[in-house]
C-alpha cells in the first residue's frame, strides 16, 4: 500500500524532528568529563565537569605537608659534684626509743635534721651499750638522708653516754665522732669525721623497760668525696 506523499513528508518532519531532539541532547550526555582535585587547607574536593573549575577560594595545587615541629630537647641538669670538704652543720631533732636488758641498752633513733645539712634532713640509727658506769662507750650507725642521697655513718670507739646521775632518773650527754663510711647519690664513697653531741633523758633501766624519749643530736665536720 502505497503512502501518500504527504503523510511521507509528515513522517520525514516527525523523524528529522526526533533526531533534532536526540542531537541536541546526547552530546550533553555524552560529551567528553573530566575530574580535578581542588585544595582548600586541609580540605580536598574533587569537581567533575566538561570544564571543571575549583571553587573560589580552592586550588588545584596541592599544598606541601605541614612538617611536625622538631620535639623540644630537655637538657637535663648535670648534677654537681660535691666539692671535698663541704662543710656539714646540722641538728637533728627526734625520739630515742630504748630497750633495756639485764646486760644493757639497745635504742633506735628517728630524727629530722636543720641547718647545713645539704638536703639531708632524715636521721635514722641503731646503737647499743652495756652501762656499768656513768659514762660508757657507744656502739651504733645510722644514716642521713635525704633528696636522692645519703650518708652512712657510725660512731668510733672514742663515743660515749655519760649519765649527769648515777641512777635513773637522768639525763645522758653522748659525744664522740660519726665517721663517715659512705654513701649513695652525690655521696657514693664518701668519708669524712662529723664531731657528735646530743642529750637524751632515761627515767628506769630496769630490765625489759621500754621507752620514748626526746632526743637532740647536733653533727659538725666535712664531707669528701672521691
Amino acid at each position: 500500500m502505497k503512502q501518500s506523499s504527504k503523510s511521507l513528508s509528515k513522517l520525514i518532519v516527525v523523524a528529522i524532528a526526533a533526531f533534532g531532539l536526540v542531537a541536541t541532547t546526547t552530546p550533553l550526555a555524552n560529551a567528553a568529563t573530566k575530574t580535578i582535585v581542588c585544595y582548600k587547607g586541609t580540605t580536598v574536593k574533587k569537581v567533575t565537569a566538561a570544564a571543571p573549575k575549583c571553587p573560589t577560594g580552592y586550588s588545584t595545587k596541592k599544598p606541601a605537608p605541614v612538617k611536625p615541629a622538631p620535639a623540644k630537647s630537655v637538657a637535663s641538669t648535670p648534677t654537681k659534684p660535691v666539692a671535698n670538704g663541704t662543710a656539714f652543720t646540722g641538728t637533728y631533732k627526734g625520739k630515742i626509743a630504748t630497750v633495756w636488758s639485764d646486760s644493757g641498752v639497745t635504742a633506735t633513733v628517728t630524727a629530722t635534721g636543720t641547718g647545713t645539712v645539704l638536703g639531708m634532713d632524715s636521721l635514722t640509727g641503731l646503737g647499743s651499750s652495756s652501762p656499768s658506769s656513768q659514762c660508757e662507750s657507744i656502739a651504733g650507725s645510722g644514716t642521713i638522708s635525704g633528696g636522692g642521697n645519703t650518708l652512712k655513718i657510725s660512731f668510733d670507739t672514742a663515743s660515749k653516754g655519760c649519765a649527769a646521775e648515777s641512777t635513773a632518773p637522768t639525763v645522758v650527754t653522748v659525744t664522740g665522732n660519726a665517721v663517715i663510711n659512705g654513701g649513695t647519690g652525690k655521696y657514693a664513697g664518701a668519708t669524712g669525721t662529723l664531731k657528735v653531741t646530743g642529750t637524751f633523758a632515761v627515767n628506769a633501766t630496769d630490765a625489759g623497760t621500754k621507752e620514748s624519749q626526746a632526743l637532740s643530736l647536733t653533727l659538725t665536720g666535712s664531707i669528701v668525696t672521691k
